[in-house]
């Protein structure tokens, strides 16, 4: 057994207990240890973590997502053994390519929600149709309107909770008045549909049970090409996907909060909140700078220069 394999397996108890999930870095980080085993080396360098990193004949983008996990080991032993060398974030920075997210204009997600009602059979096209415009309104996670309960939903006071989420972070989110009377129209219907459901969702598939996440992405996906928003055969532009609909939430918000004339940069911890971050930092990576946002930014920039003279 590699003597690093005990430090790694403890280092991935340490981050998960602190939340994050870390999904399939178990078995890669194990086989880096195993590797520094074979040549020799008994602890972490920067030349041997690019030879790993690099050694499958995969693509750049999977190099630099395997360095990026020895890199997170390699700063929590270098804590323990000062002689760990940590990888640059730079290293391999052609894997580090963002596909920029599908922002929704309003006459798309207008045509999103009218081909919703096509969908059969009618109580299907009433959930997905609540559902999309929920996230829409709301920016919250397709899986956090998956898991809603029926308790989550206080349609009186216009409040939808968000139960122990991403991190086990939980939130309240406000509602509009005209959101909440779609919500209660969806209620009434989904109860006359199945008055004595065993599941307690708010949201119910066409069988009465929880609508899942998977199918709540089919019919978005079915919806897309229906609204002719799928990108043409041998396009390099991104298929529009459901969590867009997060990223346009973001934008809106803060292209609104510009036309307003607000202070933006004191209101980012209120959007952050809203979302689910932890900090603002997480934030701005739903900002993605559409003219219409970068239009009125420079406006802005351009008022208080000339206000300053």
């Amino acid at each position: 057994m590699s003597t690093l394999l005990p430090a790694v397996r403890e280092y991935l108890d340490l981050r998960r207990s602190f939340g994050y999930v870390l999904a399939g870095q178990d078995r890669p980080l194990a086989d880096f240890a195993g590797y520094l085993e074979r040549i020799g080396a008994e602890t972490v360098t920067i030349a041997a973590a690019l030879a790993w990193a690099v050694e499958p004949a995969t693509t750049p983008l999977r190099h630099s997502q395997r360095l990026a996990m020895v890199r997170g080991f390699a700063t929590y032993l270098h804590a323990i053994d000062p002689g760990c060398e940590i990888p640059p974030k730079d290293l391999l920075p052609e894997g580090r390519r963002r596909v920029p997210p599908h922002i929704y204009s309003d006459a798309e997600i207008a045509a999103l929600m009218s081909a919703s009602r096509l969908l059969h059979p009618a109580f299907r096209a009433a959930t997905i149709e609540t559902a999309i415009g929920l996230l829409v309104v709301t920016g919250m996670r397709s899986g956090e309107l998956a898991r809603l309960e029926r308790t989550d939903v206080d349609l009186r006071t216009g409040r939808l909770r968000i139960i122990a989420t991403k991190f086990q972070k939980s939130r309240e989110l406000a509602l509009h008045p005209s959101t909440v009377e779609v919500l209660d129209t969806y209620r009434r219907e989904r109860d006359r549909y199945f008055p004595h459901a065993a599941s307690a969702a708010f949201f119910l598939s066409c069988r009465g049970t929880r609508l899942s996440q998977a199918a709540l992405e089919r019919s978005f996906a079915w919806l897309v090409d229906e609204a002719g928003l799928a990108p043409p055969p041998g396009s390099r532009a991104r298929r529009p996907r459901l969590h867009d609909a997060r990223h346009s939430f973001t934008v809106a918000t803060v292209l609104g909060w510009h036309r307003d004339d607000l202070d933006v940069q004191s209101l980012l911890p209120a959007l952050s909140a809203q979302l689910g971050h932890a900090d603002p930092a997480s934030t701005y990576w739903y900002l993605t700078g559409v003219p219409e946002l970068l239009a009125v930014t420079a406006k802005r920039v351009r008022t208080a220069r000339e206000g300053e003279r």
